[in-house]
C-alpha cells in the first residue's frame, strides 16, 4: 500500500509497503503538508530504485554510510562526505573526482590530493559496487615525483635507543622491525601485544580499517617490556607531533643524521629487500598493498659490487677501499 502519514507526538511519521518493501520512518516535521510531500518523495525514490536499480538512487552519503558500517571509515571519510553530500554516485566520474582534489587542496602536491581525496572517494564508491549498489570507479592518480628516500639502518636505531627514553627508543625499534607507520605504532595498546606468541596487532591506518599481525623479534620484546604500563597505548604519545618533537630533540643531542620517524618504515623495507626477502613478502609483512610500490620506492641498489658472488654461493666480501693508501 502507498505510504501514509500518522502523527506521533508533535512529529509526523510515514509507513507502508512499496514494491514489496516495507518502509517506515519520521518526516522530522510537525507540518502535515510538508510531511505528506516528504512521504511522497520517499515513495517515489523507492519505486525508482526498484524499477531502475539501486544505482539510480544511491547517493554518496548513503555509500559512505555503508562504508562506515563496514568499519572502514577514517578521518578522510568525513572530508569527502562533506564535499559530495547527496550527489548521486552514478554522476560522479573520474574528472569530477580529480577536480574535487584540486578544489579541496589547491596548493597541495599530487601525493596529498591522491591520499586525501581520490583514494577515499574511490574506496567508498567501490565498496558500494562490491555490494551491488553501483558500478566501480577508476580514477587516475596525480603524478608524484619519485624522491630518493634515505632509510634508517639498524645501527642508527641502536644508537638512538641508547640515548632515548625507553618508550621513545622502543617506538623506533618497533617501526624499524615491523614496518609500522608512525600513526599505526602510536595506536598500539598493551592489549594488542602478545609476548608469549611474540606477536602484535597493528591497525593499518592507510588501509581503511584492516589489521595485520606482526612478529616481535627479541630486541623488540625487550624494548617493549622496558616501557612503563601507566597508559593504555604502549608508546605513550597521543599525537604524531608530540612524538616528533621528542624524536628530533634526541637526534640533535647525539648528533645522528636527522632522519624522521617515518624513515624507520623505509629502513624496514630496504633492509628486508637487501636481506634477500622478496618484495611480495616484504609488502605483506610491512602492510603495503602495492608490491610494485615497495619495489620501486625501497629497492635501493647495493653499492657493493661483489654482491654477484651470491649467485654461486660465495659469501659477499667488501673490496678494500682503493682510495686509502697502504702503510
Amino acid at each position: 500500500m502507498p505510504l501514509k502519514i500518522y502523527r506521533r507526538g508533535d512529529v509526523w511519521h510515514y509507513r507502508g509497503t512499496v514494491a514489496g518493501r516495507r518502509l517506515r520512518g519520521s518526516t522530522g516535521t510537525g507540518d502535515k503538508a510538508i510531511a505528506q510531500r516528504i512521504a511522497a518523495e520517499r515513495e517515489a525514490t523507492a519505486w525508482k530504485g526498484n524499477l531502475d536499480g539501486p544505482e539510480a538512487i544511491l547517493t554518496f552519503a548513503q555509500a559512505a554510510t555503508l562504508y562506515s558500517a563496514a568499519g572502514k571509515a577514517d578521518y578522510r571519510t568525513l572530508k569527502v562526505m562533506d564535499y559530495w553530500k547527496d550527489m548521486l554516485v552514478r554522476d560522479i566520474n573520474e574528472g569530477l573526482v580529480r577536480q574535487a582534489a584540486l578544489t579541496l587542496y589547491p596548493t597541495a602536491k599530487g601525493a596529498t590530493r591522491n591520499r586525501q581525496v581520490i583514494v577515499p572517494t574511490q574506496a567508498i564508491i567501490n565498496h558500494a559496487a562490491e555490494l551491488g549498489k553501483c558500478r566501480k570507479l577508476t580514477v587516475k592518480r596525480f603524478a608524484v615525483p619519485r624522491v630518493e628516500k634515505t632509510p634508517i639502518t639498524w645501527a642508527w636505531v641502536q644508537a638512538f635507543m641508547a640515548a632515548a627514553p625507553p618508550h621513545l627508543g622502543a617506538l623506533a625499534c618497533f617501526m624499524f622491525l615491523t614496518g609500522a607507520r608512525v600513526s599505526e605504532a602510536l595506536a598500539v595498546r598493551w592489549e594488542d601485544v602478545n609476548f608469549e606468541e611474540r606477536r602484535v596487532k597493528i591497525r593499518q591506518t592507510k588501509l581503511y580499517g584492516e589489521e595485520r599481525m606482526a612478529h616481535l623479534p627479541q630486541p623488540l620484546i625487550v624494548a617493549i617490556a622496558n616501557c612503563k604500563r601507566d597508559r593504555d597505548n604502549v608508546f605513550r604519545y597521543v599525537s604524531r607531533g608530540a612524538a616528533d618533537k621528542s624524536w628530533r630533540s634526541v637526534v640533535r643531542r647525539i648528533g645522528l643524521p636527522m632522519l624522521s620517524a617515518h624513515a624507520c618504515r623505509h629502513g624496514f623495507a630496504t633492509a628486508m629487500l637487501h636481506a634477500g626477502v622478496d618484495p611480495v613478502t616484504t609488502a605483506k609483512r610491512g602492510g603495503w598493498k602495492n608490491v610494485q610500490h615497495v619495489f620501486k620506492t625501497y629497492g635501493h641498489a647495493m653499492e657493493d659490487e661483489t654482491v654477484t658472488d651470491r649467485l654461486i654461493g660465495t659469501p659477499v666480501t667488501q673490496r678494500p677501499d682503493k682510495s686509502k693508501k697502504r702503510v
